[in-house]
């Protein structure tokens, strides 16, 4: 595991922990395909930051705990 995927998983549980994230199936997905993966290339190392990134295009991915639901 990189220091992407740990930080990711990181984040993950913290919001597992704060209520935010309590969907097994959402939690799954979660873990199964990381944020990194939306993102280009010099955006990648903030992926585990709870915020929204820039994409391009003046288009944003949405903050990790704005797509938890429960």
């Amino acid at each position: 595991m990189n220091i992407l995927e740990e930080e990711w998983n990181r984040l993950i549980d913290n919001l597992i922990r704060e209520g935010i994230l309590s969907s097994k199936k959402v939690i799954r997905a979660m873990r199964l395909v990381p944020r990194s993966k939306f993102l280009p290339e010099n955006m990648k190392a903030y992926s585990a930051a709870d915020t929204p990134l820039p994409i391009g295009y003046g288009q944003t991915v949405s903050a990790p705990h704005g797509q938890a639901e429960s």
